[in-house]
C-alpha cells in the first residue's frame, strides 16, 4: 500500500508541476519534497484497503494541507542566501539541518507525527 500510494503521489507531483525550479523564490528541492509528502499522505489517507494506515495518515495530511502556504513561504524565504555548511566534504550536520529544514511549521508536524 505504501509503494502504491507513493506512485500516486509521484504522479500527482509531476502532473501538478511541483518539480524544483532553478530560480530563487520559486519551488526548490525542499518545496518539492514537501509536496511529495503532502500527496503521499493524501493518497494514504484516501485509500480503503488498509483502514489502520488510512486513519494514521488522515491527521498528518490535514496538518500538511492546512499549513501549506505557511510552509512554502518559510521554505522559499531561505533561498538565495549564501550559507556556510562548515566544510565541503565533511559538513557540519547541525548547520546543514538548519539550512535544509528551514520551515519550523513543517518541522513541528514531522517531529510530532
Amino acid at each position: 500500500m505504501l509503494s502504491k500510494c507513493l506512485g500516486l503521489a509521484i504522479e500527482k507531483l509531476l502532473v501538478s508541476n511541483k518539480s524544483p525550479s532553478r530560480k530563487a523564490g520559486e519551488l526548490d528541492n525542499r518545496g518539492s519534497h514537501y509536496y511529495l509528502a503532502l500527496y503521499w499522505s493524501e493518497a494514504l489517507a484516501n485509500q480503503n484497503k488498509d483502514p489502520e494506515l488510512r486513519n494514521e495518515f488522515k491527521k498528518l495530511h490535514h496538518l500538511l494541507k492546512s499549513n501549506e502556504s505557511e510552509i512554502i513561504t518559510e521554505l522559499n524565504e531561505m533561498q538565495g542566501n549564501k550559507v556556510d555548511l562548515g566544510g565541503y566534504y565533511s559538513v557540519d550536520n547541525q548547520e546543514t539541518e538548519v539550512i535544509m529544514r528551514p520551515s519550523s511549521t513543517l518541522n513541528n508536524i514531522i517531529n510530532t507525527h
